[in-house]
This record gives structure tokens, C-alpha cells and sequence, in this order.
């Protein structure tokens, strides 16, 4: 039946896609530069982990659909496990960011393990809750709406963790530690850190990160001896660390950071993740599911994938998805290392991500009105193709450009923000789709598709981020020599490379089946049957 949802409802089901993405989008974010430049594994090794883990986890992706499909308790179908799954999420989310002292292959074995487990947590926790959406309300434009305050919902937690998160690192990886300066020049000083504490990774750098850093310690035997705007090193109590710094003027010490990136990225994820377990509560006792299956459907799960294998809108949509998500993954991947060396300013970068997560909040409320106007469809193609062209042109932005690549990264956030909003509605149609041709519903398992999609997509973008920095411009992120050499893979990782494959999404969008016209069709005749059975 065609339920009409309140506001209230509809905020409560969006705040579950601001703790997913607190853990989507902080994983997505900073977990690539975390394993390389905090944890100490290499960018081919990441990218391997993120592509192997992700495609298994598409096994358990359909899985969860089937076993979502399943489920009967008294709270329905999908909501159980957003409560059953709040909790475990949160704690898989904090083991990610946690460093055990541990050898290099323990390391491997502990990202594994953990990675892993993650994404089996966060597919019995996302999957459900996607489905969900589909069993609030029959009707397809309510499905709409709720689709743009979900979006919205989840740009909100993206916003949240992308822009609070590197300031936490900050506060909480403070080392507190004496630091002395002495002027040689108008712009050329000589900067002694003296350890209080033993550390095992800190960063250095100037606050506005003009200054250039070169080691003086010839005890330390230290291999780095490029002139660099910060460095990157273990620091033992009682030890003296002497740099000569170039390039800026009026350094005082209070203009110098020493940050332990390991207990900063540690703390600052638990806080997070005690927020996403609060905000999955809310979503659990403020929802209700409302449409069933039809009452005579047995289970039948080799005719579930028959049905799925034979429903052209959902292999169109998990297509285009996987390519989509590839495209916002490297653009998301990339934007700390970007920050980072290329424009030299890390922090600058929560400020953008803020941007970006504004422009995406407007894009996902402006989506349903612009696909009444245009149709679900075109609307796909055209920001798709917007989005990219746009997001190209950063290749053309230098270090001095901050405002240039501001505008372009916002304005192409603003349409990339509608593909999320538009696939995970146009699933619910392609359930309609599979109920109105087969006479039978598989939410769960339709629903599975968004979860891979955007895990595997991912995967993907991870092993290319990972294989044009290491393995094209060896990047190493302990190693401040190697890091230069890869600042035009950061560039073309930025912009040219993802608008490439957003392209290609769409074009394989043309082949999108279900028009507005055909949508109101199938929306009156399920509507039809589903009055009739209730009579029955």
C-alpha cells in the first residue's frame, strides 16, 4: 500500500546512514593513508588487501540478502539487525584504527583479519537497513523522498567524521613535546625536539606548512636528507632531534606540530564509533516496516536467483553502481594524500571534505524534485557525465589554486551526490519489478547488489589508487624523497583518472530498462494485488 511516512520517521531511518557512514566514509577516507603512513604497510599491499576482502565479501553480501529475506521475529524482517549489528559495528570500527605492536607480517595479518571483519559486520548491518526503505511504503515516490533524506542522513555522518576527525587527531596525538629555536636567518632557523616520551610514529611539521624541514642529526644515521615541509620519524625519550628549517618567517614554537598519528587516529575513531552505535539505536525504535511479501510466496531461493539473473534494471543498476562507486572511491581516497604533499596542508583538507559534504546534502534533498522533472534515469546520465567533466578539470590547479579546486570539487560533489541517492530508490523499483513480473519479492536479496556495489567498487578503487602510487611512482609514506616523486599520480588520482570511469557509468545507464511511465504501471498494479490479498 501506498504509506505516507512521517517527517519524523524519515529522519530516523536517515540517521542510520549517518552511522553507517561514519564508518563507510571515515574507512573510506583515511584508512588507505593510515595503513600506509601510520601502520607502516605499503600502497600495493593495501590496495591487495582492499580488493581481495572486497570481493569475497560479495559472496556474503548476497547472503545477507537471502538470510534478510528470511528472518521473522517480531520487529520484521530488516530492522532486527540494525539493532543486533549497532554495537559490533562500532567495535570493528575502533580495531581498524588501533596499531598492536606487531612485526610486518603481523601487521598484514592483523589488517586482514580485522578488514575483513569489518566488511562482514558492516554487510549484516547495511543491507538490511537498505531493504528497509523498500518495506516502509509501497509507493515509489515516498520511496523517493526517503531515499533524499537518507542521503542526506548520510552525507550529515560523512560530514561529521571527515571533518571533525583530523582535528581529534591533533588534540589527542599532542606529544607535548620541547621544542627550541634558534633564528639564523630572517627565514632559516634551527628546531630541537626533545622527546618526553617514547613514540613510535610522530609527523612534523610548520602550522601553515610553507617551511621546509631537513634533518641535521648525523647520530641518527637518517637516509632523508631532502629538504621536505614535514618528516616523519620514531621518537625516544630523552633523545634530541635537530632540524634545519627553511622558507618561513616568525616560526615560533607554538607554530610547530609534533603529532602521534597512532594514539591521535586510535582515540579520535573510538569517539566515532560510540556515536554510530547510537545513532543505529535510533533507527531501530524510530522505523516500521510495512509491506510483506505476497502471502502465498513459498521459499524458493534457486527461483529467487532466477528471478534476480532475469531482472535487466537490477544487472543495469549493479553495473553502473560498481562503476560509480569506483569513481567517488578514488575521488575520496585520494583527497588526504592530495592535501597532504601536494597542496601541504592536511588540515585544509576537513575544511574541503566539509564542502563537499554540504554540496552532497544539497544534491541528495534537490533529487527528487529534479527526478519528477527529468526521471530517474536521465537524471543518472546527466549528473554522471556533469559530475566528471567537472571534476577533470582539477588537473589544471596548481598548489596555488585553493580556490579553483574548492569551486570544482564542491560543484562536482553536488551531482556525484544524486547517484547514491537515485540507485539505492531505483533498487526498490527493481524489487517492484521482480514482484509484478514473477509474482514473487526478494527485497533482501535485490538489496545485496547496493552493498557489493559499493564495496567492490571500493576494492577497485583502492587497488588503483594503490597501484599508480606504489607501483607506477613508488610512493612510500615513511620515506618524505619517494613521497615527491608521487605528487603527479596524487593529481591525476584527483581528477582525470575517476572522470573516466564516470563516463563509462554513463553510458551503461542508457541501458536502464524502468521509465517514469512504465514506474507508475507497475506501482498501480502491485498496489492493486495487494489490496486484493489483503481482502483474501
Amino acid at each position: 500500500m501506498n504509506h505516507k511516512i512521517s517527517i519524523k520517521e524519515k529522519i530516523g531511518y536517515a540517521l542510520g546512514d549517518g552511522a553507517a557512514n561514519i564508518a563507510w566514509r571515515g574507512v573510506a577516507t583515511f584508512l588507505l593513508i593510515f595503513y600506509t603512513d601510520v601502520f607502516g604497510l605499503s600502497p600495493v599491499t593495501v590496495g591487495v588487501l582492499f580488493l581481495v576482502a572486497r570481493f569475497s565479501d560479495g559472496i556474503s553480501d548476497i547472503l545477507m540478502g537471502i538470510l534478510g529475506d528470511r528472518t521473522k521475529s517480531k520487529y520484521g524482517k530488516f530492522r532486527p539487525w540494525v539493532l543486533w549489528t549497532a554495537i559490533p559495528l562500532g567495535v570493528i570500527l575502533s580495531l581498524l584504527f588501533t596499531t598492536p605492536e606487531l612485526g610486518e607480517n603481523g601487521k598484514i595479518v592483523y589488517a586482514y583479519i580485522t578488514y575483513i571483519l569489518f566488511t562482514l559486520i558492516y554487510t549484516a548491518n547495511n543491507i538490511p537497513y537498505g531493504a528497509l526503505m523498500a518495506v516502509m511504503t509501497g509507493d515509489d515516490k515516498e520511496r523517493t523522498s526517503i531515499g533524499s533524506f537518507r542521503m542526506a542522513g548520510a552525507f550529515a555522518g560523512g560530514m561529521l567524521v571527515q571533518g571533525a576527525l583530523l582535528f581529534l587527531v591533533v588534540y589527542f596525538g599532542n606529544t607535548n613535546p620541547e621544542i627550541k629555536i634558534t633564528p639564523l636567518t630572517e627565514d632559516s632557523h634551527t628546531v630541537v625536539v626533545s622527546a618526553t616520551k617514547d613514540v613510535e610514529y610522530v609527523n612534523i611539521k610548520t602550522e601553515n606548512g610553507i617551511a621546509l624541514f631537513t634533518w641535521q642529526n648525523t647520530d641518527l644515521a637518517v637516509s632523508d636528507t631532502t629538504a621536505t615541509k614535514s618528516k616523519s620519524f620514531k621518537m625516544v625519550a630523552g633523545k634530541d632531534y635537530i632540524f634545519s628549517l627553511s622558507g618561513e618567517k616568525d616560526i615560533a614554537t607554538d607554530s610547530i606540530t609534533v603529532i602521534d598519528q597512532k594514539n591521535g587516529y586510535s582515540k579520535s575513531m573510538y569517539i566515532m564509533s560510540v556515536i554510530l552505535a547510537l545513532l543505529m539505536l535510533v533507527t531501530f525504535y524510530t522505523t516500521k516496516e510495512r509491506i510483506s511479501p505476497p502471502k502465498n510466496q513459498k521459499t524458493n531461493l534457486k527461483q529467487d536467483f532466477l528471478d534476480l539473473i532475469r531482472n535487466k534494471p537490477w544487472l543495469v543498476l549493479l553495473a553502473t553502481a560498481l562503476l560509480y562507486n569506483i569513481y567517488n572511491s578514488i575521488k575520496q581516497g585520494i583527497v588526504l594524500y592530495y592535501f597532504t604533499y601536494y597542496l601541504n596542508n592536511q588540515l585544509l583538507s576537513a575544511s574541503y571534505l566539509i564542502g563537499l559534504m554540504l554540496a552532497s546534502i544539497l544534491g541528495a534533498l534537490l533529487t527528487a524534485p529534479l527526478s519528477k522533472r527529468l526521471g530517474k534515469k536521465s537524471l543518472f546520465i546527466y549528473a554522471l557525465i556533469f559530475s566528471g567533466a567537472v571534476n577533470a578539470l582539477l588537473i589544471f590547479c596548481t598548489a596555488e589554486n585553493i580556490t579553483a579546486i574548492f569551486s570544482l570539487g564542491i560543484i562536482s560533489e553536488f551531482a556525484s551526490a544524486m547517484f547514491p541517492t537515485l540507485f539505492f530508490v531505483m533498487l526498490g523499483d527493481a524489487a517492484d519489478f521482480s514482484e509484478w513480473k514473477n509474482g514473487r519479492r526478494a527485497t533482501g536479496l535485490v538489496y545485496s547488489a547496493g552493498s557489493f556495489a559499493t564495496k567492490f567498487g571500493g576494492g577497485i578503487a583502492a587497488a588503483i589508487i594503490g597501484f599508480v602510487l606504489g607501483s607506477l611512482y613508488h610512493y612510500d609514506g615513511q620515506d618524505s624523497s619517494s613521497i615527491q616523486g608521487a605528487l603527479p599520480a596524487m593529481a591525476m588520482l584527483m581528477s582525470w583518472i575517476p572522470a573516466l570511469v564516470s563516463v563509462v557509468a554513463a553510458g551503461l545507464m542508457f541501458l536502464y530498462p524502468l521509465s517514469a511511465k512504465k514506474m507508475e504501471q507497475i506501482t498501480k498494479e502491485l498496489n492493486e494485488r495487494r489490496a486484493l490479498q489483503k481482502t483474501n
